[in-house]
């Protein structure tokens, strides 16, 4: 039975049609690529901001902290287990944005006294915290035959139970409020994955921590009711991130980038700053009405059946 529903002859995107810029550098990092226009608004309006896993030069937490900062925050925390880069793109930003306050942080963000103790040195400096977004995460890319038990563990605990703490620490923090924020609000925003609401796209621990991720901010999105405080999870397909990038290093050294998410509609993967700009809505009043849902950024390969073109048969 013909395929009608396939749709080959139609013209193709832009970033199908050409490759993309290059963004150029800073002191010796890649700069941003973005796909969408510059957002014009200031969507994040002087909310203190936490962000976790924002060390990688090609990560969403980096995309994530520019979004951030160039809606109008008034305080970004940059945090990540490795600090390598995070001076740097505390340089960088404090370029772009000069009226941001910009924090880099060394810790584990599974480790709940170092999660508490930024949450608390949120409030005392700013005496509010308006958004944690909770994004660090780790893969090992091992079949279930020959992942460890500790292994798997692990991967629990950074992916998921760093959620559960940021989620903790962070609602708590969300409640305080003062003559500046005179009622209790906020957004908390889990990094889960389409590996977390479909099989077959990640390894079976990676796999689990983000369904994980999912279940956690859909059970305190309910816990929290009534609080005005939002708890989502991302859920991002192919990224071209320091995660990816030796899949991404790869397929360039053989020709064969253009088949990265070819199973998804818009036939190919994503840029960081793609799903930053999700975490740039979730994290705003704009979402206000946005509370305990998964949001697939997987360029639609959450929406169907995996197809690979050619004979049936």
């Amino acid at each position: 039975m013909p395929d009608s529903g396939r749709t080959n002859s139609l013209p193709l995107s832009e970033q199908l049609s050409k490759p993309l810029e290059d963004p150029g550098t800073f002191e010796n990092i890649p700069k941003l690529r973005h796909i969408a226009e510059i957002s014009p608004g200031q969507r994040v309006k002087d909310k203190v901001i936490i962000i976790t896993g924002a060390n990688s030069p090609k990560g969403i937490g980096r995309a994530t902290a520019h979004q951030y900062a160039n809606n109008g925050a008034k305080a970004v925390f940059i945090c990540d287990y490795s600090d390598e880069y995070l001076e740097v793109h505390k340089r960088e930003l404090n370029s772009l944005y000069p009226n941001v306050d910009i924090h880099p942080r060394k810790f584990d963000a599974a480790d709940e006294p170092s999660v508490k103790q930024v949450v608390d040195e949120a409030l005392k400096l700013y005496g509010r915290l308006d958004i944690f977004f909770a994004n660090a995460g780790i893969a090992t890319g091992q079949t279930i035959n020959n992942v460890s038990a500790e292994e798997f563990m692990n991967t629990m605990r950074v992916n998921a139970l760093s959620v559960f703490l940021a989620t903790k620490h962070a609602s708590k923090a969300m409640l305080v409020t003062n003559s500046s924020k005179p009622y209790p609000s906020g957004s908390i925003i889990g990094t889960a994955s389409v590996a977390g609401i479909r099989s077959n796209a990640g390894s079976t621990d990676y796999s689990a921590s983000k369904a994980a991720v999912v279940s956690i901010v859909q059970t305190a999105a309910f816990q929290l009711s009534g609080t005005g405080i939002r708890c989502n999870a991302i859920c991002p397909g192919v990224i071209e991130t320091g995660m990816t990038a030796l899949m991404y290093d790869a397929a360039r050294k053989r020709g064969t980038e253009r088949k990265i998410g070819q199973l998804n509609p818009l036939r190919r993967g994503a840029q960081p700053d793609e799903v930053a700009r999700v975490a740039l809505f979730l994290g705003s009043d704009e979402a206000s009405y946005v509370n305990g849902q998964a949001w697939a950024i997987c360029g639609g390969l959450s929406a169907g059946h995996p197809f690979v073109p050619g004979k049936l048969a």
